[in-house]
C-alpha cells in the first residue's frame, strides 16, 4: 500500500528531528518533489504519495539529515517573494536581510537612484532592490567570481539589468560615487565557528560568513572606503550581527560625525541594522 503524503510528512519530520535538523525541512523537500505549493499539499495530506517521489524523497532527507542545507538540495531559497538561486558558493539569504531591503527602499528618494550592493552573494539585495525600483541603477561586487556567476544566473532569470564587478569591497568602484550603499558583510567572529549548526558551519562558504576574532573586519574597512564613494546626502546601510550594533554605529559615527547614524533592531528584537543618514561629509554646515 502507497504512503500517504501525511505519513511521509510525519516519517520525515521524526527522522530530522532526531538528526538535530529543523522538521520543517521535510515539508519544503516534498513540495519541491511533488511540485506543489503549500496550499495544495495540506489538502492532498490523504493523497497517496508516488513511489517515484517517496524514493527520491527518502534519499534527500538523509542528504538532509547529515547537514547538508535543504536550500543546497533543491538549488533555491525563498527572498521578498522571489525565488533565488543558491549552491555552495553563496550565502544562504536570510528573513533578516529582508529587513534591511525594506528598510533601504522605504528610505529611497523617489526618482532614479544609483545604488551599490557590496558583497552581493546571490545578488538577493542588488537584484531585489532593482526589482523594486526599476527606475533606479543598481552596482553589485564581491570578491567570489563563483557567487557572481550565481548572481548574474539571478539576474538573467528575473530580467534585471545589473552591473556586476569583481573584487574587493568597494575597490572595483573607485572613483565611482553611489546615493545608496548596502552591504551584508561577514560578521561572524572565527571564535564563534564550533558553535555554528553544521549545515551553516560546513555547507556556507567561509568567505562570506566570518571576519577576524571579533567579527568587526568588514566595518572598519566599510567605515574607511565608504566616504570616497559617497556624496552628503548619500544613505548606508549594513546588516550587523546580534550584539555589534555599538560598535558598529561608533566605527561609522567616526568616518562621519555629523551624520545620523541609528541601530534598527529586528523582528525579534536583536540589533540587526546600522542605518547612516543625514549630513556625511566631514564638515558641520548644512548641504541642500
Amino acid at each position: 500500500m502507497a504512503i500517504t503524503i501525511h505519513e511521509a510528512l510525519r516519517w520525515a519530520s521524526s527522522f530530522l528531528q532526531e538528526n538535530g535538523v529543523e522538521p520543517t525541512a521535510g515539508e519544503w523537500l516534498l513540495r519541491h518533489h511533488g511540485k506543489m505549493e503549500r496550499a495544495k499539499l495540506l489538502a492532498s495530506l490523504r493523497d497517496p504519495l508516488p513511489e517515484s517521489v517517496w524514493q527520491a524523497f527518502k534519499q534527500d532527507v538523509a542528504v538532509i539529515a547529515s547537514g547538508v542545507p535543504v536550500q543546497h538540495v533543491i538549488g533555491y531559497e525563498q527572498f521578498y517573494g522571489r525565488t533565488f538561486l543558491v549552491n555552495g558558493d553563496v550565502l544562504i539569504p536570510r528573513p533578516e536581510t529582508e529587513e534591511l531591503v525594506a528598510l533601504v527602499l522605504n528610505k529611497l528618494k523617489p526618482g532614479p537612484q544609483a545604488i551599490l550592493d557590496v558583497g552581493t552573494g546571490s545578488g538577493a539585495i542588488a537584484l531585489t532592490l532593482k526589482l523594486e525600483r526599476p527606475d533606479c541603477y543598481v552596482t553589485a561586487t564581491d570578491i567570489s567570481e563563483k557567487a557572481l556567476d550565481v548572481a548574474r544566473e539571478n539576474a538573467q532569470r528575473f530580467g534585471a539589468d545589473i552591473t556586476f564587478a569583481k573584487g574587493d569591497l568597494l575597490a572595483p568602484v573607485a572613483g565611482a560615487v553611489f546615493d545608496v550603499i548596502v552591504s551584508n558583510p561577514p560578521y561572524i567572529p572565527y571564535r564563534d565557528r564550533d558553535s555554528l549548526a553544521v549545515h551553516v558551519r560546513e555547507f556556507e562558504p567561509e568567505m562570506a560568513l566570518f571576519a577576524e576574532e571579533d567579527g568587526l573586519m568588514f566595518y572598519r574597512r566599510l567605515a574607511e572606503e565608504v566616504p570616497a564613494c559617497i556624496h552628503p546626502r548619500s544613505l548606508v546601510a549594513v546588516e550587523i550581527g546580534a550584539g555589534q550594533g555599538e560598535a558598529v554605529q561608533a566605527l561609522f559615527a567616526a568616518a562621519f560625525p555629523f551624520a545620523d547614524i541609528n541601530i534598527v533592531y529586528d523582528i525579534n528584537g536583536k540589533d540587526r541594522i546600522v542605518f547612516v543618514s543625514g549630513h556625511l561629509g566631514r564638515q558641520g554646515h548644512n548641504v541642500d
